[in-house]
């Protein structure tokens, strides 16, 4: 008879072999205490260290431990959802590999999730040792999604969390090719609460969300979950109208009070020009929304595969 798994850890790691070992055994640790069959799968990301051998040591000395090695770095969110895909538990407790989502705080969330939740966060308390601009890069764009996107996202958070199996039903049969998991799963609109924690700083290693991903995971927000951004040709277009409006209706009053005569082409060529801005920043946004089109109608798959250890 199959055993039925109770509790799935998914865990994406790029570059992690400093990390793994660690994480293992605070897991182990932390799930000696429960009766219940439980699940450890770790998606290696086209890691470029020893990250693959020392997940087949692990997976050689328990059958608990499970890998998913893909083909190439797909990115986080790719890899996140190849774990999502394979994993079978009752409860799925996503988490990064740097030792920054705390082991310990999982207890709490699983109180939670037999309380009646379906979605439980783990919610920061602090800001991590980050630079300025991810501080107020991160304030300014939860506050915009929070205000704009159709769906109330929870600030704070990030793929800490845990989910029920029928949440992680509804999230495997989404479609897109552009992953915001974060969204995806508030989409889902199950029942919710949150565990807030202190967030450690990394150890070891380095991070791997660097400005330019995070600005790109950000975009995938915004992009799958607002409208904002087309919406933003409007009052770009309105400001536009009006103050060339404006300036017309300058020129005809100066010109019938005063009898002025001048060139007003100087001040006229600098408004083109930011207004032509603008319009660039309007392509690039239509640009964007038409390349995420582009990437669902070519239904390539989201990762490729190259190898699985310890799967029925």
């Amino acid at each position: 008879m199959k055993s039925v798994i109770k509790y799935s850890f998914v865990i994406p790691a790029y570059n992690e072999e400093a990390n793994i070992p660690a994480l293992y055994e605070r897991i182990k640790q932390l799930m000696s205490s429960h009766q219940d069959i439980w699940e450890l799968i770790f998606v290696n990301d086209g890691s470029v260290d020893k990250t693959l051998d020392v997940l087949k040591n692990l997976t050689s000395e328990d059958k608990k431990v499970k890998y998913i090695d893909l083909s190439r770095n797909f990115g986080h969110q790719a890899a996140l959802s190849a774990g999502l895909n394979h994993a079978s538990g009752d409860a799925v407790i996503s988490m990064d590999c740097d030792l920054q989502d705390p082991p310990e705080v999982i207890e709490k969330m699983i109180q939670e999730w037999k309380n009646g939740y379906h979605i439980v966060y783990a919610r920061r308390k602090n800001f991590r040792k980050d630079n300025f601009l991810k501080k107020i890069g991160s304030k300014i764009y939860y506050r915009l999604m929070g205000r704009f996107t159709r769906i109330e996202i929870p600030r704070n958070v990030g793929d800490f969390r845990l989910v029920d199996k029928k949440v992680l039903a509804e999230i495997n049969q989404m479609p897109e090719h552009s992953r915001y998991i974060r969204g995806m799963v508030a989409w889902t609109g199950f029942k919710h609460t949150f565990v807030d924690y202190h967030r450690p700083d990394r150890q070891k290693g380095e991070s791997n969300y660097t400005l330019g991903k995070l600005a790109k995971l950000g975009m995938d927000g915004v992009f799958n979950f607002s409208m904002l951004p087309l919406r933003l040709g409007f009052l770009m277009g309105f400001i536009s109208i009006i103050s060339g409006f404006g300036l017309l209706l300058y020129q005809i009053i100066d010109v019938l009070i005063t009898g002025a005569y001048y060139h007003l082409y100087k001040w006229l060529v600098v408004v083109l020009f930011i207004f032509m801005g603008f319009m660039f920043m309007l392509f690039w946004v239509i640009g964007e929304y038409i390349g995420k089109i582009y990437d669902d109608v070519r239904k390539r798959p989201l990762f490729v595969i190259s190898e699985m250890k310890n799967f029925e």
